[in-house]
């Protein structure tokens, strides 16, 4: 069971209930920002500051290096990251 540690926030586990980085984020009260959730707009937009995680579809948003979309992925490793 992977986990996603928040910087200056907290960790929680992804185990897998959820479809998304994004859904677990929310079930734990995260405040991430977001629109499409398809990995269309990049509106959330993370940074990834360690770990792996895997697209479950390629986003058409436009992703710089060190950042990812945690509306269409989900953890391959325990991550850290920083949302905005």
């Amino acid at each position: 069971m992977p986990q996603i540690i928040i910087t200056g926030r907290a960790a929680i586990n992804f185990d897998g209930s959820q479809p998304t980085i994004l859904h677990s984020l929310e079930q734990q009260q995260q405040d991430v920002s977001y629109q499409c959730r398809e990995g269309y707009c990049g509106a959330c937009r993370c940074k990834l500051i360690s770990g792996h995680i895997q697209y479950l579809h390629e986003p058409l948003a436009f992703v710089r290096q060190g950042e990812f979309l945690p509306c269409c992925s989900i953890p391959a490793t325990d991550i850290k990251i920083e949302i905005p």
